[in-house]
């Protein structure tokens, strides 16, 4: 009787509150914004994980992943929520203390339950504190900055890559390795396969190609820097969505993620594969007959600074679905809706499903004449591992709940 009182009486929370600070925390922290730090690249996910502990401390549906213990039912969920991400964020960047201090006394405010706040707080700060502990930087490992090779005395271009070499030094939330999801090697020089794959993007990812269509070329624009937070924002205001819900698919979202991007990075830092506008420009000494070199051959889109193989866009895009399709399925009835961070003044894109947003991602990168097939085959494979290893293995529900 005592335990049921004390849950008809806990503050229930606005389902959105742990997506407006996720949101918020994506702003303080975008993704390898210059001049952050390898602790600073695990903030938001730290953040989502306090958010999902502190939350589900309250209302106990999920497994634990920090072991976090339970805590006082009656607690505000707002109060916890909002806690958890603010000391999470406010630890990671300083800087930004004026507008996270702000932010969180004007949610805090809005709670009049002081015994409820009070408690919510409470927790919100033992669970930024376990999180901040979590995830971070593994000091056995090295960070080995990339080397261009060449033969000596010859000239290499200079320009650093983006990807650090601590990108694989990361402790993964769930992987248990770096290595662990690396693809096979790309196709030989020599075999039909790379052939193939060589000619489509020479045919239809250069600047001039006359094969490309116009939608094709408005895929290759608007799918090469994404923004899925219509989507999330929308999954998670849906009808009789919980708190701890929505604390949950943020969580996994952000674990899947980061899990991902290391595999990615392992993969390739260990290939160190050319581009298409390398490759096609030194096609006539692939060793393939069946290739066609261009010496003048430009693609689309700019080629981002690190190696082709595999295909990042296409690791993060196949991650994102997989952990959405398990959350709200693989159509939801509102689409699939997508921003374009490349193209801010666009309006917001609605696709059928998650599959069919996927095979977007890795086409538009074949049209922009920056990937080859093989390599958006692989990376989709990457992230839809990473993500069903992320899912299977924590934060699964409780029995009976």
């Amino acid at each position: 009787m005592a335990a049921a009182a004390a849950l008809a009486g806990a503050q229930p929370a606005a389902a959105d509150t742990v997506s407006d600070w996720w949101e918020f925390a994506g702003r303080i922290a975008p993704y390898m914004a210059s001049g952050n730090t390898p602790e600073q690249g695990r903030a938001v996910t730290r953040a989502s994980l306090a958010m999902f502990e502190a939350v589900n401390a309250i209302d106990r549906r999920y497994e634990s992943y920090l072991d976090f213990p339970a805590g006082d039912p009656a607690a505000s969920q707002d109060a916890a929520a909002a806690t958890a991400a603010y000391t999470v964020m406010l630890h990671h960047f300083p800087a930004q203390k004026t507008a996270l201090d702000d932010s969180y006394a004007i949610a805090m405010a809005a709670i009049t339950d002081e015994a409820a706040r009070e408690a919510g707080r409470r927790i919100g700060e033992q669970a930024a504190r376990a999180a901040i502990a979590a995830g971070g930087i593994d000091p056995a490992l090295s960070a080995t900055p990339y080397r261009p090779r060449t033969t000596p005395g010859v000239w290499v271009a200079t320009q650093l890559p983006q990807i650090e070499g601590y990108a694989v030094t990361y402790r993964p939330w769930v992987m248990p390795a770096a290595d662990a999801l690396r693809p096979p090697p790309p196709p030989a020089l020599t075999s039909e396969r790379w052939a193939r794959d060589y000619e489509e993007v020479r045919r239809v990812g250069g600047k001039t190609s006359a094969e490309r269509t116009p939608h094709q070329t408005l895929m290759a624009r608007y799918r090469q820097a994404f923004d899925l937070t219509p989507t999330m924002r929308l999954a998670a205001d849906a009808p009789g969505r919980s708190p701890v819900q929505n604390a949950r698919m943020f969580a996994l979202h952000q674990m899947a993620f980061d899990d991902a991007v290391i595999a990615m990075a392992d993969a390739k830092a260990h290939y160190d594969f050319w581009r298409p506008i390398t490759a096609i420009r030194n096609g006539a000494d692939d060793g393939n007959d069946a290739t066609q070199a261009d010496a003048g051959w430009t693609p689309l889109l700019g080629t981002p600074n690190f190696a082709e193989y595999p295909c990042g866009h296409c690791i993060v895009a196949a991650t994102h679905a997989e952990v959405m399709k398990a959350e709200i399925g693989p159509r939801p009835a509102t689409g699939v809706r997508v921003g374009s961070l490349a193209v801010p003044m666009s309006a917001v894109q609605v696709l059928p499903g998650w599959d069919e947003w996927v095979q977007e991602v890795s086409d538009s990168r074949i049209y922009g004449g920056v990937h080859f097939r093989f390599s958006n085959e692989a990376g989709e494979q990457i992230g839809r591992e990473a993500a069903r290893m992320v899912l299977n293995r924590v934060m699964r529900p409780l029995p009976g709940r």
